[in-house]
């Protein structure tokens, strides 16, 4: 293998990791609505592939650069993936079922966490379910603090697309909580 075919690979191999990493960050800046973020991504990873498969279909009578290909995209998802799961941008709720919901609720409250709490019934009994508002990279540390004050609390935790919306219907809706539980509030 020459040089410049040896170089080539490697060039091929970093762009695609390059152009798919973009990918996969700008694919989860679409599902939250960031679309200048989205977009802007989305122009550089364009530039960056059409770079990339150019080289590998102009260059066919080297098989090793479809190699090269296959690599980078591989390697970029992978990327991508724990990039962006790093970063964590976004809200999310998380819904904590249980069944020491006064305790549970007023422990996270201290702890400076935003909650609601609901009222429930389960076939074997009540329970509450608290819904917490939390940074998408704070989700974690959530389940072990709820999980750590009651081990058979269950959590279901859910994307936010909108976070931070006040409307005077919010504005009636704390209220009203404030108002049955004073305690407890958004």
């Amino acid at each position: 293998m020459s040089t410049t075919v040896f170089a080539t690979f490697w060039l091929i191999v970093l762009a695609r990791i390059t152009d798919v990493t973009l990918d996969t960050i700008r694919t989860v800046a679409i599902i939250q609505g960031r679309r200048i973020f989205a977009a802007t991504l989305g122009f550089f990873e364009a530039i960056v592939y059409i770079c990339a498969v150019a080289k590998v279909l102009l260059n066919m009578n080297h098989p090793v650069y479809a190699l090269a290909y296959g690599l980078g995209y591989a390697s970029g998802t992978f990327l991508g993936i724990t990039i962006e799961q790093h970063l964590a941008f976004g809200q999310q709720v998380a819904s904590l079922f249980t069944r020491k919901g006064f305790e549970l609720a007023k422990a996270l409250s201290a702890a400076g966490y935003r909650l609601v709490e609901v009222k429930g019934h389960a076939p074997d009994g009540d329970l509450t379910i608290l819904h917490v508002q939390i940074a998408r990279r704070d989700a974690h540390q959530l389940v072990r603090d709820a999980s750590a004050l009651d081990d058979s609390c269950f959590c279901i935790v859910n994307d936010v697309r909108v976070a931070g919306f006040v409307s005077p219907g919010k504005a009636l809706l704390t209220q009203t909580l404030a108002k049955i539980s004073p305690q407890r509030g958004i």
